[in-house]
């Protein structure tokens, strides 16, 4: 199927011309039917050759991750922690506590990648990872999920001047024209879609993107408002940007995600807690208010996280 030839099907599988025939000419005869036209030396597949192939390669790529589960399974528990996060929270947060826990864990180590969410939740499953964060909630039956804290989702306005330093709530409907848009399949940007339907808006974005840090990166450079999450705009250029909070308040939450069926080592907890402080040292230093991991949005009622405990000292 791949190969088009005799020849070249030999090549990839490391065996003879021959037994690539002699293969061929028992499966078409096991199943009855012609899988190939041959036309000139090249083998062409028949409509029911690709109907099967269809079937056979799902079924290849599924053994392939039986496999790859059966030996990290085997590998058995070892002295590591196994990290991967989403782009924005690996370009972010992350960075600074795994130093901070190198420092805590002189022995351990730390395999640390990045993966988009849907990879992030498959590797966890495969028992190739042991914890993953995240920006939302993948809702899978295989993995743990835990909200650690949360923050407003912020817009970056190109400006200049005093205009750089506005704090105040950006509404929806005064978004600049210029707006960099998210993927359609983003689960931050199907937020935002929801949020202007509801308000009877519909934005026109000229460019759209697959990552939060290069949305932040073409506001930066003037090409139009971007709408990030708050860890991606903690990092802004604020010499470049006004980073403001969007109005209507959309909480995003930094997951903790971890197999259903693994608990974590006192390693990986420590992990978690140098992750968790990070992402409030880290909104902090920009002024960004953080909110309790099971608050609503303000209009709800809620408070943020400094509110709040002011509040409870002084009941005490």
């Amino acid at each position: 199927m791949r190969a088009g030839t005799v020849s070249g099907a030999a090549r990839l599988l490391h065996i003879s011309q021959p037994a690539v025939t002699k293969v061929l000419q028992h499966a078409e005869a096991q199943l009855g039917l012609a899988l190939f036209e041959r036309v000139r030396g090249k083998f062409y597949p028949t409509p029911e050759a690709q109907r099967l192939f269809t079937e056979v390669d799902r079924l290849h790529a599924e053994l392939v991750s039986i496999r790859r589960l059966a030996a990290n399974l085997k590998a058995g528990p070892q002295q590591r922690v196994r990290l991967s996060a989403t782009p924005a929270l690996g370009a972010t947060v992350v960075p600074t506590a795994v130093a901070r826990w190198t420092q805590l864990f002189a022995d351990g180590h730390c395999e640390l990648a990045t993966h988009h969410t849907r990879e992030l939740v498959q590797a966890l499953v495969l028992s190739e990872l042991d914890l993953g964060f995240a920006l939302h909630d993948p809702h899978h039956p295989g993995v743990y999920a835990e909200v650690l804290t949360q923050a407003p989702m912020m817009a970056l306005v190109p400006a200049r001047g005093a205009a750089l330093r506005a704090r105040s709530a950006l509404s929806l409907d005064a978004l600049p024209a210029a707006v960099i848009g998210l993927a359609p399949s983003d689960p931050l940007g199907l937020r935002i879609t929801a949020e202007c339907e509801a308000r009877g808006l519909t934005l026109h974005p000229m460019v759209s993107v697959q990552t939060y840090q290069l949305a932040r990166q073409l506001a930066e450079a003037g090409a139009g408002a971007a709408i990030v999450d708050p860890f991606t705009a903690a990092s802004a250029d604020r010499d470049r940007v006004a980073v403001r909070p969007l109005e209507p308040t959309i909480l995003v939450p930094l997951v903790l995600l971890t197999p259903v069926s693994a608990p974590l080592s006192q390693a990986a907890r420590r992990l978690v807690q140098e992750v968790r402080e990070s992402a409030s040292a880290c909104l902090a230093r920009a002024g960004i208010q953080e909110y309790e991991p099971s608050a609503q949005p303000p209009m709800s009622g809620s408070l943020p996280v400094k509110t709040a405990a002011r509040r409870r000292a002084r009941s005490k």
